[in-house]
């Protein structure tokens, strides 16, 4: 069960979105064997938490979220970006989305860092700071309909869903998941995800107050401030047959 698209149209072209995604592709593209086999990126770009708790490879802090270790893990982190990116570089805009961006990449992972200071295990993956994203969407337009697309072994199905429901349970999953799987087991950096989620919120709170705070949840009750994307299904026409 994944969200596919939301129905909160932007107000403007979201270029940084759309520069931040096409920017990971191609470093995904470049560490590939069958691209340009630069795997050295990994190693040298990764975040390792022993090392910057002792002052080397800072740098890991930023560049590790351009980077991803396989198809399904970009693939998943840029759908996320495409659906919730738009609408908060619509409130931000362009310089303030890309900070905001950065940030949440920032706190993403000293929360990582922080639940394992002298981890050895390198982290890449732009998924603390789309948490980010997606924790500041929450906090502006928590009953904006998501559409999330629920497959159950053979067959598949869409549903309209309040962003607060998509985005809390996901929320809740990773804190679940942390707690349950330990610190750097998995594979997969859950408290980096929390960690970036709730920066998320904090970073997008003085936007949200400068809307109004309640009083703008009170305008637009908790939905985008612009009408809704409807979509239509469309159905394949039928063609009657000539008889002779």
């Amino acid at each position: 069960m994944f969200p596919i698209r939301d129905h909160n149209p932007s107000q403007r072209t979201p270029y940084v979105t759309w520069g931040i995604i096409a920017l990971n592709i191609v470093l995904f593209v470049l560490t590939m064997p069958w691209g340009g086999n630069m795997q050295d990126l990994w190693a040298n770009w990764a975040l390792y938490p022993g090392a910057v708790t002792q002052g080397a490879y800072v740098h890991g802090l930023f560049t590790h979220m351009f980077l991803h270790a396989g198809f399904m893990h970009i693939a998943g982190n840029m759908l996320f970006l495409w659906v919730f990116g738009d609408n908060l570089e619509d409130q931000l805009g362009h310089l303030g989305f890309a900070l905001f961006y950065l940030a949440g990449g920032l706190a993403a992972a000293a929360a990582q860092i922080a639940a394992d200071p002298w981890s050895e295990i390198p982290m890449v993956g732009a998924s603390g700071a789309i948490a980010a994203v997606m924790g500041g969407y929450l906090l502006m337009f928590p009953k904006a309909r998501v559409d999330v697309l629920f497959i159950f072994i053979v067959f598949f199905k869409i549903f309209p869903i309040p962003a607060w429901v998509v985005l809390g349970v996901w929320f809740g999953l990773q804190v679940m998941n942390g707690t349950a799987a330990g610190i750097g087991d998995g594979g997969v950096a859950y408290w980096a995800h929390a960690g970036g989620f709730v920066a998320g919120l904090l970073l997008m709170l003085p936007t949200w107050l400068k809307r109004g705070g309640a009083m703008f949840w009170g305008q637009t009750h908790g939905a985008p401030p612009h009408p809704a994307i409807d979509y239509v299904r469309t159905t394949i026409p039928v063609v009657p047959r000539r008889r002779r």
